[in-house]
């Protein structure tokens, strides 16, 4: 079954700007959502989501764009969270609604769990890795949840209520007018919205729920990674707060010059030298593939630079895994020194063709101009 283009399920058009893409989500979220529009609407929901995710992503947008549904494997939308609904729509004035329509309560606002951030590592890897597939180890370091605390800052038997809000985390005034009355919420000063107060801190992490260690992370790069790619390892990234998901790890590739090809997208160049013989009179001759060893037969008559094809000996695709082509430029090689005799045939091939020759140099530099 054909997937429906993300722009038509947001509505928008491909100029639309990321303003235009966020309000489009916000309208249809509001409306589809399965707290506001029951579960039947589940479905639709995530497709809105899937659109907006990729489509609010100015790298996943251009991969798209390019690429269409084929840039994304299913996995890649696995582990994709919704986003915070109380902030998105809080800007426009309508958090508190959806949040009453949703069933969120506000009590203990703070304490809601929150997703960690997510994290970049740059990894420089090989050619012949992007062309194989390999499995690296990297060491990474993240913000984790404190296991002596378990994420609270305080040490066991010091989280308590806070006494001015009774643990809400709001404060309520009420406010009386000739209109009628008012009920004013506030996020509690004491407290700061979180409804708990630390009596003591906890002695690992310092109150702040959270410490700082590597964490070695196993990292799969799949044939045909490209240049400034990156990679997504779900759940990777820094620990959550207050029990939230973890964020994700993005790892950018970037892969070394190699010492004998240049990669042009799935295509590899390479050159080889040959001498002024084989150039004129045709050979064989056995180029290196970045796999194996391949034979090119060189016409007689071969101009210098000319290019040659291998087919199917270049990058694999990342999704289709079919492989490029490889490109064997081919070099004449003019000899620097001749023998007196390699001189006097020289010449006598020049004398045959009609030129004349007046000094050796002058005849080299002609052949080279030639070839």
């Amino acid at each position: 079954m054909v997937k429906k283009d993300y722009y038509e399920i947001l509505g928008v058009s491909k100029n639309a700007s990321q303003e235009e893409i966020k309000r489009a989500f916000k309208q249809l979220a509001r409306k589809h959502h399965p707290d506001i529009a029951g579960k039947d609407n589940e479905e639709k929901f995530k497709k809105i989501n899937e659109a907006f995710q990729v489509l609010n992503d100015p790298q996943k947008r251009a991969q798209y764009d390019q690429f269409g549904h084929t840039a994304f494997r299913p996995e890649d939308f696995a582990d994709f969270r919704g986003f915070n609904f109380d902030d998105l729509f809080r800007d426009s004035g309508l958090g508190d609604i959806f949040d009453a329509f949703s069933g969120f309560s506000r009590r203990g606002s703070r304490s809601r769990a929150r997703r960690g951030a997510d994290l970049r590592y740059d990894m420089e890897i090989s050619l012949e890795d992007a062309f194989f597939g390999t499995t690296k180890k990297i060491e990474v370091p993240v913000f984790v949840t404190c296991e002596s605390c378990g994420g609270t800052g305080a040490k066991p038997g010091f989280l308590k209520e806070c006494p001015e809000c009774n643990g809400t985390g709001e404060i309520k005034r009420v406010q009386r007018s000739i209109f009628g009355q008012t009920i004013n919420i506030t996020a509690c000063g004491n407290c700061g919205g979180y409804g708990k107060v630390i009596e003591k801190a906890c002695d690992t992490c310092r109150g702040g729920g959270r410490v700082k260690k590597i964490k070695k992370v196993e990292i799969k790069i799949p044939r045909g990674v490209d240049n400034n790619q990156y990679l997504r390892i779900a759940g990777q990234g820094e620990s959550g707060y207050n029990g939230g998901a973890p964020g994700d790890l993005y790892v950018t590739i970037h892969i070394k010059p190699h010492k004998i090809f240049e990669r042009r997208e799935n295509d590899l160049l390479s050159e080889s030298t040959i001498s002024l013989v084989q150039a004129i009179f045709g050979d064989e001759i056995e180029v290196t593939t970045i796999s194996a060893k391949a034979k090119i037969r060189v016409p007689a008559g071969t101009q210098s630079h000319t290019v040659f094809r291998l087919k199917g000996q270049g990058m694999p695709d990342l999704h289709t895994h079919r492989r490029g082509d490889q490109l064997v430029k081919v070099v004449v090689k003019i000899p620097e020194k001749l023998s007196k005799r390699q001189r006097e045939l020289l010449k006598e091939f020049a004398k045959e063709g009609g030129e004349e020759v007046k000094t050796d140099k002058g005849f080299l530099d002609r052949m080279l101009d030639y070839i």
